[in-house]
């Protein structure tokens, strides 16, 4: 379990403030505590309530704009998991992040855009932040975002 001073010091350092939760799209909740493990709902690219990357990759969308979308994607994941603790000091795991890319028929990197969440989960939580991992490529996804990722995390 990663130190709340810790956590908090290396948000700052990264110049990352974690957002007040997005609303959901529909009914469901943003993240869901069972037990010692919270699981989060898929999380889009939004800033100040609107989609920040709209369009698939490998077309409308570059591999970098794609990068920096699953990172802000995390970011809103780690607000979603404070609906539920209040803490992210508490996290003892990042355990799985599941990434969906919108891609173009011919766009095969969606590894490389979901690492834009991994290397900012590693950045924040250090070793707890290592995770598995799948980064899928899907047709359409909810208002045309670019990329969806949900997670489990152990607290």
């Amino acid at each position: 379990m990663a130190k709340t001073t810790d956590i908090a010091d290396r948000l700052k350092k990264l110049n990352i403030e974690i957002p007040k939760p997005v609303v959901p799209l529909g009914s469901y909740a943003p993240a869901v505590k069972t037990g010692n493990y919270v699981y989060v709902s898929g999380q889009l690219p939004m800033h100040d309530g609107k989609l920040v990357y709209k369009g698939r990759l490998g077309s409308e969308i570059s591999l970098e704009q794609g990068y920096e979308a699953a990172r802000l994607s995390a970011i809103n994941a780690l607000s979603a998991i404070t609906t539920v603790i209040d803490d992210l000091g508490s996290i003892k795991k990042i355990l799985k992040l599941t990434g969906y890319v919108m891609s173009a028929p011919d766009f095969f990197d969606q590894p490389k855009v979901i690492n834009g969440a991994s290397e900012l989960l590693f950045d924040i939580f250090g070793d707890i932040g290592v995770h598995a991992r799948s980064a899928v490529g899907v047709s359409n996804l909810p208002l045309q975002s670019c990329v969806e990722l949900d997670l489990v995390s152990e607290i």
